[in-house]
């Protein structure tokens, strides 16, 4: 069967800054991407069906009948026998949303005789704070998934465990002297990860492959950290997607980190107001400000964002793709795509200076930014001209 992730539009609005760059299924939550979740469940490759300025990168597999999977659905063991066992013009819902179907094309789920699914154990991502908010059971799902039937390497005499049987560390990591508190929730830590001196760690919690957690930091629950990333300072219930970095001190809460992006050192991000009330948030749907119906939400930063040394992020701060943000004050809750300023006013960052920047970023990472992800990002500037004022 032919298994291909499908975004529908409503989501793919509901989700950016992310989705500006990449299909809702390569979003991260928990250790792994929605998507490499599907393949490990599956145990098949997939395709994506997305908007069209995206496929060329991740592409589309044509095939007389397809297996069409919403792409904001996390899967399980239980989830995926039931779609597995769909026929052509069927479709699995619940509540009215489509799970899966089985058809030719997507544009035949609405005749599809609807099959409904009543499990309890449905987890989808609908919008932007649902990445930190359910990256708790996202990591604890991912842990069980990626290290059943097999063995930790061990874990140094140097660090401090409580419950090291949900410890989990792959082959080539190194860890100092710290702590590594599995009381909450399971740890897993990447292939060739680190964590340096003196670090303190409590799960749920996830460091990919060939990251850094830096001298002395600090990781609250339900963090997740991307492969190639560099982070110290304090963290907590915050995700970053890969190829970032918070490499100094300052506090990161209640966000969501894309790729390519860099915290400036001692910024720090607030994710509670003073009067405890509920957070408001840029909705890319309404075009202004929602209630998320959350007292904790911190910072929103779309791939290839960066912001200066001491930057101050009001509660609820969304940051578009590739904006530069610097100066003193609290800039805008509401920043951009391809800004450059700050609490003083911003203007255009043009595309060929934002390009130069994600050209050495990168090559760093030893990646060549491609024609492909200059296209993408040309066709991102154009989508969100009109948010910015010159």
């Amino acid at each position: 069967m032919n298994y291909v992730l499908i975004d529908f539009p409503a989501h793919r609005q509901a989700l950016l800054p992310f989705t500006y760059t990449r299909p809702i299924s390569e979003i991260r939550i928990g250790i792994l991407s929605i998507a490499e979740k599907w393949k490990k469940h599956l145990s098949e490759n997939i395709s994506y069906k997305t908007e069209a300025y995206l496929q060329e990168k991740y592409p589309f597999r044509k095939a007389e009948v397809h297996t069409f999977i919403n792409s904001t659905v996390l899967p399980t063991t239980h989830l995926v026998q039931h779609i597995k066992q769909l026929q052509k013009g069927e479709a699995l819902v619940k509540n009215d949303s489509v799970i899966a179907f089985v058809a030719e094309t997507e544009k035949e789920f609405n005749t599809c005789k609807s099959i409904v699914y009543n499990d309890k154990d449905l987890v989808q991502i609908e919008q932007v704070w649902d990445i930190f908010a359910k990256n708790h059971q996202a990591i604890e799902a991912d842990f069980n998934l990626l290290t059943e039937g097999r063995t930790s390497a061990a874990i140094p005499n140097s660090v401090f465990t409580v419950h090291p049987e949900r410890i989990f560390i792959e082959e080539g990591a190194k860890l100092y002297n710290g702590s590594l508190n599995a009381s909450e929730g399971p740890i897993y830590i990447g292939k060739d990860a680190e964590i340096m001196e003196n670090c303190s760690v409590r799960g749920p919690f996830a460091l990919g492959e060939h990251s850094t957690l830096k001298m002395g930091t600090k990781i609250y629950t339900g963090t997740s950290i991307g492969p190639h990333c560099k982070v110290g300072g304090e963290v907590s219930n915050s995700v970053i997607f890969g190829y970032a970095n918070k490499g100094h001190d300052g506090f990161l809460g209640n966000s969501v980190i894309g790729e390519w992006c860099n915290i400036g050192a001692d910024s720090n991000t607030s994710n509670l107001k003073n009067n405890y009330a509920s957070v408001r948030l840029w909705d890319y749907n309404s075009g202004r400000f929602a209630d998320t119906g959350l007292q904790f939400c911190g910072l929103m930063m779309g791939d290839h964002s960066k912001c200066g040394i001491n930057t101050m992020f009001n509660t609820g701060t969304v940051v578009g793709v590739s904006a530069n943000i610097f100066g003193a004050g609290f800039p805008r809750n509401f920043i951009p795509s391809f800004s450059w300023g700050g609490s003083q006013g911003s203007m255009t960052y043009k595309t060929a200076k934002a390009f130069e920047v994600a050209k050495v970023v990168m090559q760093r990472r030893k990646i060549d930014f491609s024609e492909i992800d200059q296209r993408i990002l040309d066709h991102v500037f154009e989508l969100s001209s009109s948010y910015r004022r010159s």
